[in-house]
């Protein structure tokens, strides 16, 4: 099965929602990477003290989905659901 890489950035539009980032990341992160399939979750500070990296890197794609279902119930989702995101998903073969 082909893993599932998910690349870009995350853009908030003021220090408000970049609060909320900074607030909610450590968890959201924490969560992420106890996820079964789960090989590579990384959200990085760019120079830009607005924009984050995020590079993710799934086994399958039903360990991707399986973490995208999480996402949009939880905290993280809900408080960061107003700020954007630029991603590339794509299927890496092995």
């Amino acid at each position: 099965m082909p893993r599932i890489q998910l690349t870009g950035i995350l853009i908030c539009a003021n220090d408000e929602q970049a609060a909320i980032v900074a607030t909610q990341l450590p968890r959201h992160i924490e969560l992420t990477r106890a996820e079964a399939g789960c090989i590579r979750f990384d959200v990085t500070p760019t120079d830009d003290p607005l924009v984050w990296d995020v590079a993710e890197l799934f086994a399958t794609e039903d360990a991707f989905r399986a973490h995208q279902e999480r996402v949009a119930a939880s905290e993280w989702g809900a408080a960061t659901a107003g700020i954007e995101r630029k991603y590339s998903i794509q299927q890496l073969a092995d």
